[in-house]
């Protein structure tokens, strides 16, 4: 499913007169709830029209504009993306449990590679030159869901090579992501 313009002006107009998500998946079809929250929010359409709010609104957009122009003189804004740049060398330090990195920033070396045998690297770089190289939507149960990239970038893929049966990868990938606990432990060591 596609959200085309129909279908969105649709979504609009239905939240607009106050329908439930559950309401407008229904009449849609072949959307979840939960898709219909997420393209409302996507959309800005988050906040509804009641009787009572449009006259509440408008007070508000008033008084908005005085805030808008002391936050463009002020060149704070401006330098505070400088400070996430000394955010991932204190990475290392933070367990990545908790790391919060924001979109477009590159991901920290993931300690899993390092455990992960030189015959399954191998294995993986050759099965990913012949990796169909599918996105998101064009993902099935037939096919490898193995992502490859940073998903904040354009170059971002998933495997999309025939799955391991009760598996949800490709064979190669399989081999990375499920071992057996003893080599696991093995490594610890």
């Amino acid at each position: 499913m596609s959200w085309t313009d129909e279908r969105v002006e649709l979504l609009k107009k239905m939240w607009g007169e106050g329908q439930s998500a559950s309401q407008i998946a229904k009449e849609l079809g072949g959307v979840t709830r939960n898709a219909v929250i997420g393209k409302v929010h996507r959309l800005g359409l988050s906040n509804r029209a009641t009787g009572a709010s449009p006259a509440k609104a408008e007070p508000k957009e008033k008084p908005a504009p005085a805030p808008k122009a002391e936050a463009k003189p002020k060149p704070a804004p401006k330098t505070e993306p400088a400070r996430p740049a000394p955010a991932p060398e204190a990475k290392p330090a933070i367990p990545a449990r908790r790391q919060i990195i924001p979109a477009g920033q590159p991901l920290p070396p993931q300690p899993s590679a390092n455990e992960i045998s030189p015959e399954a690297l191998a294995k993986v770089n050759e099965i990913e030159k012949k990796a169909k190289k599918l996105t998101l939507m064009e993902l099935t149960e037939k096919t490898c869901k193995w992502p490859v990239g940073d998903p904040a970038t354009e170059d971002f893929w998933f495997c999309g090579l025939p799955v391991e049966a009760g598996k949800p990868y490709c064979e190669a990938h399989v081999g990375v992501a499920f071992q057996p606990m003893s080599s696991r432990r093995d490594r610890r060591r």
